[in-house]
């Protein structure tokens, strides 16, 4: 018996690889860098199901050029803004996604660009490989103390959670901000929820996003928010280049409306080498490395090809973005 025939965006880490070989006749992307468009469209033709990554875009086109037998995508990532998702269950088609993994490994980056941000540490490192350190200096590269200060945490799922629990290992006052807070995941006791965004920007000396991005949270940190953001204001973004506004930023932290940016993702993504933000020194950009260490992406491979087999298979997803259309079948 034939195995199902599936396309597969992107090598993954092997583990992921050999579950899908063992269940699948694969084609995999040999390439670092995603396939182009026309490209992708002719691979995922006559296949069951695609692993896809966050770069590659499954709408309406997409799913058309698979055809009829198109059962399942699996998207690489616990994020799925790249999928059309109504598009695939109004077809019957399954889309997977690899929650939960991540969450520690990304709240790790958070908290990480946190703190280089807060003690300027890319400037200083530049400053030394420059050859401008000459002698101990009082009033040189000052920055902010992360200790007691106040953060406030844009989206209180599971990243937002573990973040605050890190801050409060470092005494900080956590604020946080959250419409859809959902109660079986909790925040830390003493963690204050903020009535409304504005006071949560007002307030907080740090301030981390942790919200997907969506039609309503495009943008959500615009000029209007940066106005009503603390001038010594640090931004943290490890969620969707999108939920900022990057000429907004640009200008907030040009004119020092702002103290510093951290960011993990950008808009556009890749920033281009000669994009206004990377001319400034309080802007540390990172290249979407928020699940990057060797376990973490290990793991979500061998999700994303455990979702892959089943849905090829005529079984259930473990990680299913879109159950109704199993219980329809």
């Amino acid at each position: 018996m034939s195995k199902p025939r599936v396309f597969v965006a992107r090598r993954i880490p092997e583990e992921g690889i050999e579950i899908i070989r063992a269940g699948c006749d694969a084609d995999i992307w040999p390439d670092e860098y995603p396939p182009p468009r026309g490209e992708l469209l002719k691979k995922v033709r006559g296949v069951a199901g695609v692993l896809s990554l966050l770069t590659d875009r499954m709408d309406g086109e997409l799913m058309e050029a698979a055809g009829p037998q198109f059962k399942i995508i699996s998207n690489y990532a616990v994020g799925y803004d790249n999928v059309d998702v109504p598009e695939a269950t109004r077809r019957g088609i399954l889309v997977g996604n690899t929650p939960g993994i991540l969450t520690e490994t990304t709240a790790d980056l958070a908290f990480a660009l946190l703190m280089a941000a807060a003690r300027r540490i890319s400037e200083g490192y530049d400053f030394v490989r420059a050859g401008k350190w000459d002698t101990f200096k009082p009033m040189e590269l000052l920055g902010i103390d992360v200790h007691g200060a106040t953060l406030g945490i844009i989206g209180m799922g599971r990243i937002g959670t573990a973040v605050a629990r890190r801050a409060k290992g470092f005494g900080m006052r956590v604020l946080f901000y959250d419409h859809k807070m959902r109660p079986e995941l909790g925040a830390p006791a003493d963690a204050r929820m903020c009535e409304s965004l504005d006071e949560l920007l007002a307030e907080s000396d740090f301030i981390t996003l942790h919200t997907p991005l969506t039609p309503q949270t495009r943008h959500l940190i615009s000029a209007e928010a940066f106005g009503k953001m603390k001038k010594t204001a640090i931004l943290v973004n490890t969620t969707r280049g999108p939920v900022v506004d990057t000429q907004a930023l640009y200008e907030a932290l040009r004119i020092g409306r702002i103290a510093y940016a951290g960011l993990d993702v950008t808009d556009p993504e890749p920033l281009p080498k000669d994009h206004p933000l990377l001319t400034l020194p309080n802007c540390l950009v990172v290249p979407h490395t928020g699940s990057a260490s060797v376990a973490t992406r290990t793991k979500m491979s061998v999700m994303a090809a455990e979702n892959l087999v089943a849905g090829v298979t005529g079984r259930v997803p473990p990680h299913l973005v879109n159950p109704e259309v199993f219980q329809k079948r």
